[in-house]
């Protein structure tokens, strides 16, 4: 009866009109592949010390110059359903250690790009997933007996030792600056570690990044530095008390309107006066705390900032909510959000906090010891905003680098060492394999060969050569024999302090297989109709 009245019948008469529906292998499985490939083909290039740079302009046209693989996926509003369980998967990654996204992204790629040969030789999805699967957790095992000896044990506050240690993370995103940046980063990081490593917080490293000069010009402030002048004409002060205020210190406005009724000119006389006493009422209680320096998170008025000088105090104005938490944490002060006395407890120390110029840009540097506030800033000098933006990220991977050495300090040969040693005994493992895993075994085996590989082909080397040259090295048994950028040849990496993070490759090869095995698994995609609204317009041509 429905059927010859029109109406819909299947998976039709269920969802809503407008809907789409993607089932098999040709639509929904190959599709996603695709979609992941062609992510991993982004990313790829940037891999490694001599990774190509993207120019990405994102939905706000903000200009971005960079290698590094978590801003450009965080940035490039992925749409498709499956390359993003990738783009998660790196972000999971960014989280959990920091560095290695490109590794992710590209490892996950390759694994996909495997399985479509393997799906087109007629394996169902499952199987190859599940010998992903079992490739993965052998992959882990043989991780564990790749780690370089007495590398477990590292003295988190030895500058020295841990610049040597960071210096593959720094390396792989600025090539040639690893030397420069690496004490700098390890001396920043060193003066807030708590006394116990573990409780490291990457947030208390900050970047303030000042146009001119170079790189070499950079240099690290314990304490914090905010892009700023002074309100006030107070430019130094040292061992003073801070009183921190979340609103503006000016005359308090009501909530709402009022209107005043004025006879007179001595009534008018004595409001005005009555307002000026009260605002220098409010100074007065908070220099009679002792405090030396008033900072408030919103603006100074011209009275308030009048009997600011009159009682000698310093005037601080720090707009951004984030810096102003950074400075009570530095300081140890509280921020109010009513203008009064301050209680004792809810005052701050700053040993000093003085003017500075540094390249024709006036800066606050607060300036503590390491009993007071556990913050340190590195200030990064560059040519161009995009350069120091990518040096930032650069240091960011750096502080997370040393996040990580404080929780777990292992370390595993570098330049695709690790990798082809992975994909040599995984290979052999599969080949003992007697069921259909083993095809997809010696796929997973064989994906590892993209680090290498891709490194090869960003250094303009013949990517070839350099992977069977690897080989032979390995099956001489040199297990820390990686690739040399510069020369192409196999040599231990190790010798110049280039190395990586165990934990940063355990968890990029584990988020890698679940990305892969999770979009393996997907046969059917089911696409609702997208929320109404009108269409955004396209332009000023399009106004009829």
């Amino acid at each position: 009866m429905s059927m010859s009245s029109g109406m819909p019948y299947g998976l039709q008469s269920m969802l809503k009109e407008g809907h789409k529906h993607l089932s098999g292998l040709e639509e929904a499985v190959l599709k996603n592949i695709e979609a992941c490939k062609q992510l991993a083909t982004i990313t790829r290039t940037s891999m490694g010390p001599n990774g190509m740079n993207k120019m990405v302009i994102n939905h706000l046209e903000k200009l971005f110059v960079t290698s590094d693989a978590s801003t450009i996926t965080s940035e490039l509003e992925v749409q498709h359903p499956a390359a993003k369980l990738l783009v998660l998967a790196a972000a999971a990654q960014q989280q959990e250690i920091g560095d290695g996204t490109n590794f992710v992204l590209s490892f996950a790629g390759e694994l996909l790009n495997r399985a479509e040969n393997l799906l087109r030789d007629g394996l169902h999805p499952t199987e190859i997933a599940d010998g992903y699967v079992k490739a993965g957790v052998k992959a882990l095992e043989i991780l564990d007996t790749l780690v370089i000896k007495s590398s477990d044990t590292l003295d988190v506050r030895d500058k020295t030792a841990v610049a040597e240690r960071i210096k593959g993370s720094i390396s792989s995103k600025q090539f040639g600056y690893e030397s420069l940046l690496g004490p700098l980063i390890a001396e920043a990081c060193i003066d807030v570690v708590p006394k116990n490593p573990n409780n490291f917080n990457v947030d208390n490293v900050r970047v303030v990044k000042i146009t001119g000069g170079g790189i070499h010009d950079s240099s690290v402030i314990k304490g914090l530095v905010i892009k700023r002048g002074v309100e006030g004409t107070i430019q130094s002060i040292e061992s003073a008390k801070v009183a921190v205020f979340a609103q503006a210190v000016d005359t308090s406005a009501t909530e709402t309107k009022g209107t005043v009724l004025i006879r007179s000119a001595e009534e008018l006389e004595g409001y005005s006066k009555g307002e000026e006493s009260k605002v220098e009422e409010a100074i007065k209680a908070i220099a009679d705390t002792g405090a030396k320096i008033i900072v408030s998170g919103g603006t100074f008025g011209e009275m308030a900032l009048h009997f600011i000088e009159r009682y000698g105090l310093m005037a601080l104005k720090i707009p951004s909510k984030f810096d102003l938490r950074r400075f009570c944490r530095a300081t140890g002060a509280t921020a109010l959000v009513k203008l009064g006395q301050p209680g004792a407890d809810e005052l701050g120390l700053a040993k000093k906090l003085e003017v500075r110029e540094v390249g024709g840009t006036k800066v606050v540097v607060l300036e503590q010891d390491s009993s007071l506030g556990q913050v340190a800033t590195v200030l990064l000098r560059g040519s161009t905003d995009q350069m120091l933006d990518d040096v930032e990220r650069a240091i960011d991977d750096g502080v997370n680098a040393y996040k990580a050495l404080c929780r777990d300090a292992r370390m595993l040969p570098a330049g695709g060492a690790t990798e082809i040693e992975v994909a040599r005994q995984l290979a052999a493992f599969g080949r003992k394999e007697t069921g259909l895993d083993q095809y997809a075994i010696a796929q997973f085996a064989e994906s590892l060969e993209v680090v290498p590989r891709t490194i090869a082909e960003n250094s303009g080397l013949q990517a070839s050569d350099a992977i069977s040259a690897l080989y032979a090295a390995h099956a001489a048994g040199q297990a820390t024999a990686g690739l040399d950028v510069e020369t192409g040849l196999p040599r231990d990496l190790g010798v110049d302090g280039i190395l990586d993070l165990y934990s940063a490759k355990w968890w990029a090869l584990k988020l890698a297989t679940d990305a892969a095995t999770t979009v393996l698994r997907i046969d059917q995609i089911i696409m609702a109709k997208m929320a109404g609204g009108p269409r955004p317009r396209s332009g000023p041509g399009d106004e009829d």
